[in-house]
């Protein structure tokens, strides 16, 4: 089961990460996000449990806990296009001048 792990802080590592799950159960992976120009965090980041019975309980205890110094947010990761929007194409941004463009 894949997990997002948000709001934390900008000295968690992906081994951190690693760390405070493998005390729920097996983990296959863990990975902070970092910013490719800067190299800084991005503070959100992935794991994925081998079972989903160690990844809920790891959701229950985790969510909005202090892991290093930062309160964070833990649940079940959704498939990249099921965002807050249900997945809409976001790159046209506003379209209220959609039928005034110019050519």
């Amino acid at each position: 089961m894949n997990l997002f792990v948000a709001k934390l802080s900008a000295a968690t590592t992906s081994d951190d990460l690693n760390d405070l799950f493998a005390e729920y159960g097996e983990v296959v992976s863990a990975k902070v996000i970092m910013d490719r120009d800067t190299g800084a965090s991005k503070r959100f980041g992935f794991v994925e449990m081998k079972d989903e019975e160690s990844a809920q309980k790891a959701i229950k205890d985790l969510n909005e806990c202090l892991f290093d110094n930062s309160p964070i947010v833990v649940k079940q990761a959704r498939p990249k296009g099921e965002g807050r929007d249900g997945g809409r194409d976001r790159s046209f941004g506003n379209n209220r001048n959609r039928g005034n463009r110019r050519f």
